[in-house]
């Protein structure tokens, strides 16, 4: 791709934007950001990128667009970007949640514009350009929407460009998507958050300086809970339906692990137990456990 413009420049953006560079995707890569702080950063890298400050007078013709930043805002550029984008751009993003930002974002684009929803799994608890890294994509899952009427040879160029960062591509349709995603990641990130005020919530409570003695659980967790809040909150609203739902199984599983443990049912803890363990091994036989956690979203 010739020209490239990454929209948001936080860690997501500037991961992007390292590892296209070290791979040689494109010459001409284009960003736009609205903190001063992460424009700094981004041109002490010295790594070539051009900084727009204005996305209007535009006359470059990109190739490829992409949303890098919290869902809530696509709106606010897509009038914008409507005024330079043609019939051969393809608009991606790289939210967490697909079918209600996707309904929005086809709604506002002009007739005749590529809009692929891609979701790279990677991430980190913490956020901001200095936070970027060209490997952040290395080996891990890209989900890119597919659904009916796309542009196949779109697509098989966006596919191509999350290859070339290193990703793992597989296609499918944003309500399965929303689906696998409310289970695996925007519930344990909800869960986390939840463990985390309940932690303080009972240290103000019994005046016990428990932070001081978190545990390995409780220093995980806390690392998936200082995650940026905006962004959460946007992936929480988006994807309310599937979230609610898994949130009423996991209070329903919470329930029965509580009865049981008032009861003392050695042999349903037991056997719910053993069970977990299963599925961690599996995580393991399929190479998705990693060294260092870095909280794919």
């Amino acid at each position: 791709m010739k020209n490239i413009l990454i929209i948001g420049c936080g860690l997501i953006g500037s991961s992007i934007l390292r590892a296209a560079r070290a791979r040689k995707v494109s010459n001409n890569i284009y960003i736009y950001e609205k903190s001063k702080k992460n424009i700094l950063i981004i041109k002490k890298l010295k790594i070539g990128c051009k900084v727009i400050n204005k996305l209007k007078n535009i006359s470059i013709n990109f190739d490829l667009v992409i949303f890098c930043t919290p869902m809530s805002q696509y709106s606010n550029f897509i009038s914008k970007i409507n005024k330079f984008i043609t019939n051969k751009t393809i608009i991606t993003d790289v939210g967490s949640t697909k079918e209600l930002s996707s309904k929005k974002v086809k709604q506002q684009l002009k007739k005749n514009i590529t809009w692929i929803p891609s979701h790279p799994i990677a991430g980190s608890e913490v956020s901001g350009a200095e936070y970027g890294d060209k490997n952040l994509f290395k080996n891990k899952w890209c989900v890119l929407i597919k659904e009916k009427n796309i542009n196949k040879t779109h697509l098989s160029r966006l596919r191509l460009f999350w290859k070339k960062l290193g990703s793992k591509v597989i296609t499918m349709n944003s309500k399965q998507h929303d689906i696998i995603f409310s289970i695996t990641s925007h519930l344990p990130h909800l869960i986390a958050y939840n463990l985390v005020k309940t932690a303080t919530d009972f240290e103000k409570g019994k005046k016990y300086n428990l932070i001081k003695f978190s545990a390995g659980g409780l220093r995980d967790f806390s690392r998936i809970a200082a995650s940026n809040e905006v962004m959460w909150r946007d992936v929480f609203f988006s994807n309310q339906k599937n979230i609610i739902s898994a949130i009423n199984l996991f209070i329903k599983n919470l329930k029965a692990f509580k009865r049981d443990i008032s009861v003392k049912n050695s042999n349903e803890i037991i056997k719910k137990l053993i069970d977990t363990k299963k599925v961690r091994k599996k995580i393991i036989s399929l190479k998705q456990d990693i060294n260092k956690p870095d909280f794919g979203r």
